[in-house]
């Protein structure tokens, strides 16, 4: 009997059943993975910090309390820092919105047509204008009914909430118990792959554990400068824009460029084709080589080693097969399976099969 179990978990066949089983029951759990992800997330970002304060002589469990109490607060101090200003800088962006248009419409494509000699009748601005407006409307007809139907059924209500309140609880426990469910999910290693797979483990986490702390650091950084930036300059969407920025900045280049383009209208609507489009362009470029020559450096190193176009294809691949749950797994994901590639590629690089003539 011992042989017969022994044999099943040696083949190849059992594991790939395994595997398609586990990802199935992720796809039919997906609904309701989202807050047990980000706690699983937050307390894999604060266990350095627990272990740290471990190492000044705190018990665990006072070292996790002090590092969620602490995030805790940021988050309670962005929410009411951040939100009445985003809602004001909304209210003025759908304010603009028709200026922009005109804008695009008076201006922007005449040059266009001029430069490029183009047939007018081929850009209808105004049926263009329309069809957004109509649009606009739409969605803000659908959003209330949504916004209605969720306000009046308790069963959603509950569950938003209940799902709210499970992300600090979840992260709370599985901060303190971090180190030892890693210790036991060691122990259940096979005892001849522990090494290799413990080795896989730690190489995992240095890119997981670089990109993700590394790179959200970067994002909160250049939202910052982008922000201030803008702020100096004088655009109202100053910190619209700058967060938009940050955010895309979690692909390399990506912020930079939907950002000085988003910043560059914004600066035309404003003030019109001034001095202010330049500062703008001083701004990105000054936040770029920051960007470059000192954060990305500092933060996250050159260990990553995952392409923009990877990126890209990661998050759309994860939020295309798990919706939201996807696009909170894609990038570790990614990061792990880039580190098991590398290896793949050393094992083939020293078979016969790639040496022989």
């Amino acid at each position: 009997m011992q042989d017969q179990s022994t044999s099943w978990f040696s083949k190849p066949a059992f594991w790939l059943v395994i595997l398609a089983s586990v990802g199935f029951l992720l796809y039919l759990l997906e609904p309701i993975l989202a807050p047990f992800l980000m706690g699983m997330l937050l307390a894999y970002l604060g266990d350095p910090i627990a272990d740290k304060l471990e190492t000044y002589g705190m018990s665990r469990t006072a070292a996790v309390s002090v590092c969620f109490s602490f995030l805790i607060l940021v988050l309670i101090g962005l929410t009411l820092i951040l939100t009445p200003l985003l809602i004001h800088q909304i209210k003025v962006a759908y304010a603009h919105a028709p200026s922009v248009l005109q804008w695009v419409q008076h201006d922007a494509v005449p040059k266009v047509i001029n430069v490029l000699n183009l047939d007018p009748d081929a850009f209808k601005v105004d049926r263009l204008k329309d069809e957004l407006m109509g649009e606009w409307n739409l969605a803000q007809n659908v959003l209330t009914d949504v916004l209605k139907k969720a306000t009046t059924s308790t069963t959603a209500i509950l569950g938003l909430l209940a799902n709210l309140a499970l992300v600090p609880v979840v992260t709370f426990y599985l901060l303190r118990d971090w180190d030892v469910m890693m210790a036991k999910i060691s122990q259940l290693l096979p005892v001849r792959y522990q090494n290799a797979v413990t080795g896989l483990a730690k190489e995992g986490n240095e890119v997981v554990g670089a990109f993700l702390r590394g790179q959200l650091w970067v994002m909160a950084a250049l939202a910052v400068i982008y922000s201030l930036g803008l702020w100096a300059v004088g655009l109202k969407l100053a910190l619209l824009v700058g967060l938009i920025a940050g955010l895309a900045s979690i692909v390399p280049y990506l912020g930079f460029a939907v950002g000085i383009v988003v910043a560059t209208v914004a600066s035309v609507v404003q003030f019109g084709f001034d001095w202010h489009i330049l500062a703008v362009a001083v701004v990105f470029g000054i936040g770029q080589a920051i960007e470059g020559m000192v954060l990305t450096p500092l933060l996250v190193g050159d260990r990553i080693g995952l392409h923009p176009v990877a990126v890209i294809f990661a998050i759309m691949a994860g939020g295309q097969l798990f919706g939201f749950t996807g696009v909170l797994l894609a990038l570790p994901v990614a990061a792990v399976i880039m580190v098991l590639l590398r290896h793949v590629h050393d094992l083939y690089k020293d078979t016969h099969f790639y040496s022989e003539q």
